[in-house]
């Protein structure tokens, strides 16, 4: 099975939740655009402390830290949907976006659309700030309305209840994980929540 983690903003925790994913399954893990350093696929093989997994090559590895489709201008480069294809995996594959599921890649093309080429369940990473039920609510109706099968929904960041809530109440999708702020992530902490998501995994 494909996985797509998406969020509902740049930095919302996309890439602790792929390693946390990746350790749960012992899954691969895939990046298909990189924008600037350091490599989001660096930091996940940091974290994941299992070995079965592989990390695949980026199909676009962008040196401006920007919009891929910013990026990929100053840097020369065209992104191409098409060129954007899944490595082969022998196992389930995590796929990371970049930023939200409305981040441009070109003048056409957005992050969604390649979930939307790729068999896949969503996991959608909401984290939990002043704003967010309104952007976790468009996001949702966004992949509903593309056909896009979410698999849950992944809460990060200081708690907010009643924010929670609200979002569990007009989405219905199952809460995955629930992710405090961290002062520090590393090995032990992704595996204590590869744990804690196996025992809300079915």
């Amino acid at each position: 099975m494909n996985y797509f983690v998406t969020a509902i903003d740049t930095d919302s925790g996309k890439t602790l939740v792929s390693a946390i994913l990746t350790e749960m399954l012992e899954a691969n893990y895939w990046k298909p655009i990189q924008s600037g350093q350091p490599r989001d696929t660096e930091e996940v093989m940091r974290l994941v402390s299992n070995e079965q997994s592989q990390f695949f090559k980026e199909a676009y590895l962008l040196k401006t830290p920007a919009s891929p489709h910013a990026s990929a201008k100053i840097d020369g480069v065209e992104i191409k949907l098409e060129e954007i294809i899944p490595p082969v995996s022998n196992r389930d594959l995590v796929i990371e976006g970049a930023g939200g599921v409305l981040v441009p890649l070109n003048d056409e093309d957005m992050v969604i659309d390649i979930a939307q080429r790729i068999p896949c369940e969503v996991i959608l990473v909401s984290n939990l700030y002043l704003g967010n039920i309104n952007h976790t609510l468009l996001t949702y109706e966004l992949l509903k309305t593309r056909g896009l099968k979410i698999k849950g929904l992944i809460f990060n960041g200081e708690s907010n209840p009643d924010s929670e809530r609200i979002i569990e109440l007009h989405t219905g999708l199952n809460v995955l994980l629930r992710i405090p702020k961290l002062n520090k992530v590393d090995q032990q902490v992704v595996k204590h929540y590869a744990q804690l998501l196996k025992d809300n995994w079915s």
